[in-house]
């Protein structure tokens, strides 16, 4: 039998106040002085001189700041590549992306691009890739999406949302400061929570399920019910333990894979825009027949924390909506392997799938 040799993050950093260190993080890693390292920031922080004021620019280095109102592009992607390669002397030293899992996404993203020929879209998949990135690192301000750990950036191209899942994905550096995420909205904190709980049930109760899934999911499993659940630890007990949970969900999937939740939430997405963490609650709130006890609690968590889902999402959507939808879910084959076997197409028809999403 052969088995795959992913590769995992090199060097983290963990502990409150740890983005201070980010200047000698990169030092070692600058190519010369006209080789920028460009930093990709949600533009939420724009005014948030605590964080902008420590990010350590020298020489020709820049800071872009990115809205994260819409999920990362493909587009996007090709045009903050353009923009880089046409307002820099050389070739950037880095890529640092600070912000939630769309920043991370896009950095990793950026970072690929700057050496692979073609647009994004060309990338979408598993190991197209075939240059390595160049030095990119993530900074995590919210936790829980597992994309400072995972070896996939989910974009939304223009005929589907899919990863460009590579071993040259992942990051070189992952800087995990809890104090990041000091800001996080209430609802933004249980969805991006949220996303790392359904990783984890997808994760334990599919049938790529091994050993290594299994110690990784179960632990991140176990500490999202104790922080959404229990509600016993301090504000920065949970910050921690939340950040931890989102690395051990992300590396539960590196020998796993997800399942029906985030194939039909990257449905919702494509066609409706809707953010990846909303979109997954959305999803996973109907899915009993798949997932039995992790809904369950999933809805005690809503219920304490007073979390309006929305619903109705899909009422008025055509036929032609619904079966792009669909198209979008049904194509993510692997997500459906792992969640119902390798028959799964004699179960996951497209009826079913409508159903499910007239529902939402």
């Amino acid at each position: 039998m052969s088995y795959k040799n992913f590769p995992m993050v090199p060097r983290v950093i963990f502990g409150r106040g740890s983005f201070n260190q980010l200047s000698e993080l990169l030092s070692p890693n600058r190519l010369s002085n006209a080789a920028p390292f460009i930093f990709l920031v949600d533009d939420v922080f724009r005014t948030e001189i605590n964080v902008t004021s420590r990010i350590p620019i020298s020489y020709q280095d820049r800071i872009v700041y990115v809205s994260t109102k819409e999920e990362p592009k493909t587009s996007q992607v090709d045009a903050l590549v353009e923009d880089i390669i046409l307002t820099s002397k050389e070739r950037p030293s880095g890529i640092i992306g600070i912000g939630g899992g769309s920043i991370l996404d896009l950095a990793k993203a950026v970072a690929i691009m700057l050496t692979n020929e073609g647009n994004a879209e060309d990338y979408q998949g598993w190991d197209l890739v075939k240059n390595k990135a160049i030095y990119h690192v993530g900074i995590p301000t919210i936790s829980g999406t597992g994309a400072e750990v995972s070896r996939t950036t989910v974009l939304t191209g223009p005929t589907r949302k899919l990863g460009i899942n590579s071993d040259f994905t992942p990051f070189d550096q992952v800087v995990l400061d809890p104090e990041m995420t000091n800001g996080a909205p209430k609802e933004q904190w249980f969805y991006t929570g949220m996303d790392c709980f359904i990783h984890c049930v997808e994760s334990l109760k599919g049938t790529y399920l091994n050993a290594f899934s299994r110690t990784y999911g179960e632990m991140a499993y176990n500490i999202c019910k104790e922080i959404y659940l229990d509600g016993k630890l301090s504000k920065k007990e949970a910050q921690d333990k939340l950040m931890m949970a989102s690395w051990h969900g992300g590396m539960s999937i590196a020998y796993s894979q997800v399942g029906v939740a985030h194939a039909m939430s990257y449905g919702l997405s494509y066609l409706l825009g809707t953010k990846h963490g909303i979109g997954n609650c959305i999803v996973f709130n109907h899915l009993e027949e798949f997932y039995s006890e992790g809904v369950k609690l999933f809805k005690k968590m809503v219920e304490i924390h007073n979390i309006k889902l929305p619903t109705g999402i899909c009422a008025d959507l055509s036929d032609k909506d619904l079966d792009t939808m669909i198209g979008i879910a049904l194509s993510l084959e692997p997500l459906w392997e792992n969640a119902v076997g390798k028959n799964w197409k004699k179960i996951i028809t497209p009826k079913k799938l409508k159903a499910l999403y007239i529902k939402m």
